[in-house]
């Protein structure tokens, strides 16, 4: 059982891991004793996560903007230069718009979709070649895209685009496991529910949290870094090899009581 949960000698790569879900993310798998590249658009930002980081383990940053499928091409090429080898993609860069319907602009949605669902196909289409010699049967590469439970159930976010980004990601998670199976690589959706991110920072002040979502969360309380970066280990390590095409809420019971 000692390696069960183990990462060791594994290189994972994880879009926008400088910051919110993705760091927390990041760092569990360096924790597990992975090595990580992280991306955010901002060099700064991305470099100084990376340092910080290090402290866990070998953490590198690869800055990028990935809102064009040319971006995501040459970020392949600079992880590969880099790193080598992956075990393990987490496809976690997302973005979002709000706003009501009467208004919602017809430019909210070439951006979202590209960043939240082209996007994630093409860092795996371009990672197939590492990806596929990293996996065996009893041990696979893993592929982990990050959908939403607003992509599962009507949340009344007026994020229209958004919502329907992550209903795709997570339809095309399944597609892929399907395909991607006979080449020893998994791939499964992350559902992630309400954590403390900058998504939800309308939701809370410090530490208080709006009493109306916290009733809305059967469990009564928001994620933790833990939350996350457990279930995303689970599946990145020995104990999730034969779990492929799942969607998997980690949200408290939002989706599964709803």
């Amino acid at each position: 059982m000692s390696d069960l949960f183990s990462l060791t000698g594994k290189k994972a790569l994880v879009t926008g891991g400088a910051q919110g879900l993705g760091r927390m993310i990041a760092e569990g798998l360096l924790r597990a004793g992975a090595s990580v590249a992280i991306t955010s658009r901002k060099a700064d930002v991305c470099e100084e996560a990376a340092r910080e980081m290090a402290a866990l383990g070998p953490c590198i940053p690869l800055p990028a903007d990935l809102s064009t499928p040319e971006a995501a091409v040459d970020l392949v090429a600079r992880y590969r230069d880099a790193m080598g080898e992956c075990h393990i993609l987490i496809n976690n860069a997302g973005k979002t718009w709000g706003g009501s319907i009467d208004s919602f602009p017809d430019k909210a949605w070439p951006g979202v979709m590209a960043v939240n669902v082209q996007t994630p196909f093409t860092m795996i289409r371009e990672l197939l070649p590492e990806l596929g010699a990293a996996g065996t049967p009893g041990d696979p590469a893993r592929v982990i895209n990050i959908g939403s439970v607003a992509g599962m159930k009507t949340e009344r976010l007026q994020a229209y685009s958004y919502t329907a980004s992550k209903a795709a990601v997570h339809m095309m998670t399944r597609d892929l496991a399907g395909d991607l199976a006979e080449r020893n690589i998994t791939v499964n959706a992350v559902i992630p529910g309400f954590f403390p991110t900058k998504m939800t920072a309308h939701m809370r002040d410090e530490d208080n949290v709006d009493p109306t979502l916290l009733a809305h969360i059967p469990l009564r309380r928001l994620g933790t870094p833990e939350d996350i970066a457990g279930i995303v280990v689970f599946l990145c390590a020995r104990a999730g090899a034969y779990v492929t095409g799942a969607q998997i809420p980690v949200d408290g019971g939002v989706v599964g009581c709803g």
